[in-house]
């Protein structure tokens, strides 16, 4: 099975019923969307930097006699996979695909909302993964900036359903 034949079914697993349903071409190469998912993509980089790095510090304390709390461990797993998972529906979104661009866009407007929530819990983080999670969101929100401009919702509208 070829390599884009696994990602159709991956897809129809992630985007459901609308998997198959992609923008226009020119949309899709338009100067505007394209340098958006650029921009998506240098942040999404940043957010993995900053969940190895994340990775490194809580291994250093411990190393170092000063263990981590079992929530410190689970986050810097959690924010490696969602940016794994965000990676893979940038990429697909930037291929035209809507099911890829809506779960991009609601993820990019949850987690900043859940990351903040979590972070203003008292004593469920260290002051270090606090401030993780607040530079985390902000770029979260800077990507769902891109996601919501009206070049970008415009692009990708779904195609209105036919009277049949």
């Amino acid at each position: 099975m070829g390599i884009e034949k696994f990602l159709l079914r991956l897809d129809r697993i992630a985007g459901g019923r609308q998997a198959g349903v992609s923008i226009s071409d020119e949309s899709r190469n338009h100067p505007k969307t394209k340098r958006a998912f650029t921009w998506i993509a240098w942040l999404l980089a940043a957010e993995l930097l900053i969940g190895v790095a994340a990775v490194v510090i809580a291994l250093a304390l411990t190393l170092s006699g000063e263990p981590q709390p079992f929530s410190v461990w689970m986050r810097t797993l959690v924010v490696l996979g969602m940016t794994a998972t965000l990676f893979y529906f940038a990429w697909r979104a930037a291929k035209g695909w809507i099911w890829a661009y809506s779960r991009l866009r609601l993820f990019s407007q949850i987690f900043p909302v859940i990351t903040l929530v979590l972070a203003a819990i008292p004593g469920l983080y260290p002051a270090w993964m606090i401030t993780e999670q607040i530079i985390f969101s902000l770029i979260m929100i800077g990507i769902a900036d891109f996601l919501t401009s009206d070049h970008m919702r415009d692009a990708y509208r779904r195609p209105e359903k036919s009277a049949a």
